[in-house]
């Protein structure tokens, strides 16, 4: 009896040791102090301002598209259903383009957390890497799919609306590779939290690609031609690339930047 007394207590003693410590979750209600949240705000500020200007391009994009010179109401049609076709296609392309972003985005911000210039660097262009290929994966099987008929044939039989996406398809296939590059580097920059300088580039970016739509369409110096019914949705579509290239142009500048927080080139250890 007295060793199964002893044998109780150990296990009683062993319980009591092991058992898990509670700890309580308790709510504090007083308001945090500016400098707290302010990291919180201008980055949520800033790229919702960057998402909505972006929209607002699309948006624009659109009602140009729906607009034709004459008063052709099937030629309406034709542009604006030819429009969609391409961007749902642009889309496409931008989700799987996007599944870079967000893998580059987490290993930049580690490697910037642990304060490794080095693997910053070597993922940023490893990443890069792997873009330019996705984009040139991308526009060969969209140029397969353009020599082939297969694209015109499975979105449309309305022969007005093939021969408008028939002129948009090469505009959409040049662009990948571009488009891949401009969302890799979203995502290298938004690792490295630099969304007030994005926000900023967007607007940018967005008045290069109106100035250009507005130029190439009313012809300003003398490179478009409003006689042509087809020119307005084309000049769009130019405009989007434009919009692209100024988005990779600004981009690459902070990308390189030798106090930035990538360094690609780097130049700091070369100065």
């Amino acid at each position: 009896t007295e060793s199964l007394g002893s044998n109780q207590e150990a296990r009683g003693d062993l319980q009591s040791t092991s058992s898990p410590e509670t700890k309580a979750v308790v709510p504090i209600l007083s308001i945090p102090t500016w400098e707290s949240v302010k990291p919180l705000v201008v980055a949520s500020s800033s790229v919702f301002l960057r998402s909505f200007v972006l929209q607002i391009s699309l948006s624009g994009a659109a009602a140009m598209a729906a607009r034709n010179v004459g008063n052709d109401a099937v030629g309406a049609s034709a542009s604006i259903a030819a429009h969609q076709i391409a961007l749902q296609l642009w889309l496409l392309c931008s989700f799987v383009c996007d599944a870079l972003a967000a893998a580059s985005q987490a290993l930049v911000a580690d490697a910037i957390g642990r304060e490794d210039t080095s693997d910053t660097r070597d993922i940023s262009n490893t990443i890069f890497a792997y873009s330019f290929a996705l984009g040139g994966i991308l526009a060969g099987i969209l140029s397969i799919g353009l020599l082939s008929g297969f694209l015109l044939d499975f979105f449309t039989t309305d022969g007005s609306t093939k021969a408008a996406l028939k002129e948009l398809l090469p505009l959409l296939i040049i662009a990948q590779p571009l488009n891949a590059f401009v969302f890799a580097a979203d995502g290298v920059l938004q690792g490295a939290s630099e969304f007030t300088y994005q926000a900023k580039t967007m607007a940018l970016s967005v008045f290069a690609a109106v100035s250009t739509f507005l130029i190439l369409e009313y012809d300003y110096l003398g490179f478009g031609s409003s006689s042509q019914g087809s020119d307005t949705l084309v000049h769009v579509w130019e405009a989007l690339i434009v919009l692209q290239l100024a988005r990779g142009f600004t981009s690459l500048v902070k990308l390189v930047q030798r106090e930035g927080p990538i360094d690609l080139l780097d130049l700091s250890s070369k100065a």
